[in-house]
């Protein structure tokens, strides 16, 4: 019997424990959703046409136990109406749930840490910008706040060998007075018997009364190696890219140039194509940038990974109403290099957006989108029309 009382109490105060444990965190909720409707015509640079709806669910919860501890998790489910994985009749989606972060962040002093499966951008995106897994290190000391990056690309075992691919970054962006900020940064790519890339960057950004502004120059330098992993070098990288924007009132613009290599370059030449690490995304255009509906980009276009490409863009954005805002964009965008066929035009694009804010955090956009297709495209002008329901909580 004593062996069962005491059996007992330890349940008890195991229990106790257990509660106590459980509810010394606080748990935070909140997701975004959205279900969209596109067409795109002749993005192939043929005769051709594509339309679809989709639904994107993200659901995020969070473990907050203290002010300087918390574990941070977001979920997602994407399906096409109609597809066999939850669109189609009956439902019941099977693997379309996706871990898009997981991690814990904890500060420490001036210190704060992020470890696990989490998001970054690195110069604006053209470097980097995605989900990765590995460490993010970021210093808070007034005006300058230092920070280190560890992204693991590659660590897979593939036919009994091991490829190993990591991206290190450091950062260190700093203030100077309240209207402008500048990020030095250093990025080191390794991609065994493959790439060695270091990237040496700037961005600059200000925010005066009645413009604001910024600028990104980045210079790539580094080998790639040939393939058959004896560490011969095969060629010097030696790129560069430059772009700048700015914003007045209702009216915006920005330039970007990322060099290329020439139609003529050979493997053992020297590599001049700007090209950012695995993970680059930097969306601009409806249709030669990915934009809204991020489906497949035109003929030609690198898309969000710039390379070998300028473009130029000019357009403006007002709100008549307190709900509705519409916006125009016009770009030119060429080739840097001319590509094998001796073309470097891609085109003229004309981009017309609505946003209307039809109930809190629930809001709707349309574009329509037609570029008038230059000779690197193809002989038919690419459209795009679509619209988009969204919500966040």
């Amino acid at each position: 019997m004593k062996k069962i009382i005491a059996s007992a109490v330890g349940l008890v105060m195991l229990g106790g424990v257990a509660v106590t444990t459980a509810s010394a965190f606080e748990s935070k909720f909140g997701g975004y959703w959205r279900t969209r409707a596109f067409s795109q015509t002749d993005f192939n640079g043929v005769d051709s046409s594509y339309w679809r709806v989709d639904n994107r669910t993200r659901l995020y919860y969070t473990a907050i136990f203290n002010e300087n501890f918390k574990f941070v998790n977001k979920f997602e489910f994407n399906t096409n109406w109609g597809d066999d994985v939850g669109g189609d009749i009956g439902s019941d989606g099977t693997g379309i749930l996706r871990i898009k972060n997981s991690y814990a962040d904890f500060t420490l002093g001036n210190v704060r840490t992020k470890l696990g499966i989490q998001g970054a951008a690195i110069a604006r995106g053209f470097i980097f910008d995605d989900d990765f897994s590995g460490v993010v290190v970021d210093g808070n000391f007034g005006a300058v706040s230092p920070k280190f990056m560890w992204i693991r690309a590659n660590g897979e075992y593939t036919s009994g060998a091991e490829i190993d691919e990591d991206i290190f970054a450091f950062l260190v962006p700093f203030k100077i007075g309240d209207m402008t900020s500048l990020n030095p940064y250093f990025v080191y790519h390794n991609a065994e018997n493959s790439n060695e890339d270091y990237y040496i960057g700037i961005d600059a950004d200000m925010n005066f009364d009645v413009v604001s502004g910024w600028g990104t120059f980045i210079y790539q330098g580094g080998t790639t190696r040939d393939s058959d992993g004896d560490r011969e070098i095969d060629s010097d990288n030696s790129a560069f890219l430059f772009a700048v924007g700015a914003k007045a009132s209702i009216v915006h613009g920005q330039f970007f140039y990322a060099t290329g290599n020439g139609s003529d370059f050979l493997g053992d030449d020297d590599n001049e194509q700007f090209a950012g690490v695995p993970g680059r995304s930097y969306y601009w255009a409806e249709i030669l940038g990915l934009g809204m509906f991020d489906n497949t980009t035109s003929n030609g276009s690198p898309g969000n990974g710039i390379s070998n490409i300028w473009a130029a863009n000019v357009g403006v954005k007002i709100k008549p109403m307190d709900k509705l805002s519409l916006g125009a964009d016009l770009w030119y965008a060429a080739l840097a290099e001319d590509n094998v066929a001796g073309d470097d035009g891609l085109g003229t694009e004309l981009d017309l957006k609505a946003g209307y804010a039809i109930m809190d955090n629930l809001n709707l956009d349309v574009v329509f989108a037609y570029l008038f297709a230059g000779d690197a495209t193809g002989d038919e002008d690419p459209m795009e029309i679509g619209a988009r329901l969204s919500l966040k909580f």
